[in-house]
């Protein structure tokens, strides 16, 4: 183990085949700008802010520019960050037109004394500090439109937010030089969810989790459920009472799957370097940095 180091992921889920390329693709390039922060010296806070504003960038992940619509047809996203040496914590949930709702989390962080900015307020904000506002169109990809429409003819999915069975919330965790850890995560949510719903992602503790002390964690899956069991922060305090990361992550799905029978996966980095990932799903797309010093990123298969 060693400092610094980085997870990176793109979802977990039923990820189609013809898309593993691109979701290979994208979560090395969000790994990759996050690690060329670490690498000069830079924050962990700041390298998972850039290696999630890659992947909210990347049309091919529900965060930012890609995202689900929901059952009006509109897209609503959430995201989260937080800084493992103070606690502190920023997120938005259910904003519109913010193409990286990451960095305007970091700024109701670190410029106001609020944590969490939700609709409108949250747009509002924005706008006043100056960050880019955009249009729906500019968030929406054909994808998702021709996703939309088939949930429209299949009114099962109206009753049941499991109907889209890919969860492609994209996280990162890190440590940095001074061993500082931060997570970060961001998500349209699920498909066709009700106007102004709000999943794991952008809650503390559920979504992801960051505290100097043990470790931080990003998570992605069914969002009802895993708050339920507050999985981020259940995985750090498996860190916390001496587990490694990897044993960690496994335990947290564990408790996920047992307990209320959720769907999912996370990334957790623990405070000395060590990493660990697990998920229960049929896939998980993950980017981290292996013992040889070789960036491996891979469509898991549990």
């Amino acid at each position: 183990m060693s400092l610094p180091a980085l997870v990176v992921h793109g979802g977990a889920g039923d990820i189609p085949s013809q898309e593993h390329p691109e979701y290979i693709v994208g979560c090395r390039a969000a790994f990759e700008a996050g690690w060329t922060l670490l690498e000069q010296g830079a924050s962990a806070l700041d390298a998972v802010e850039a290696a999630v504003r890659s992947m909210e960038d990347n049309p091919i992940f529900d965060a930012g520019v890609g995202s689900v619509l929901n059952s009006v047809g509109e897209i609503e996203l959430d995201a989260i960050i937080m800084d493992g040496a103070t606690l502190g914590l920023g997120a938005v949930a259910a904003v519109r037109g913010i193409a990286n709702p990451v960095t305007l989390a970091r700024r109701i962080m670190e410029n106001t004394s609020h944590s969490v900015l939700v609709g409108s307020g949250a747009r509002r904000y924005a706008e006043q500090i100056g960050l880019r506002l955009c249009s729906q169109a500019e968030l929406t990809v054909p994808r998702e439109v021709t996703r939309y429409r088939e949930h429209q003819q299949a009114a099962e999915a109206q009753k049941d937010g499991r109907a889209q069975a890919i969860f492609d919330t994209v996280g990162a965790v890190a440590v940095d030089r001074a061993g500082n850890v931060a997570a970060a995560t961001s998500t349209g949510g699920i498909a066709f969810k009700l106007p102004g719903r709000v999943g794991d992602s952008p809650l503390v503790g559920s979504g992801a989790y960051a505290d100097n002390w043990s470790g931080a964690a990003s998570a992605t899956g069914y969002g009802e459920l895993i708050m339920r069991v507050v999985l981020s922060k259940a995985a750090t305090d498996f860190l916390a009472a001496g587990l490694t990361a990897q044993a960690a992550a496994e335990r947290a799905i564990q408790v996920l799957h047992e307990r209320v029978g959720g769907e999912g996966g996370i990334i957790v980095v623990d405070r000395n370097g060590g990493v660990g990932f697990a998920h229960n799903t049929p896939h998980m797309a993950v980017a981290r940095r292996t013992a040889d010093g070789q960036i491996e990123v891979r469509i898991r298969i549990p």
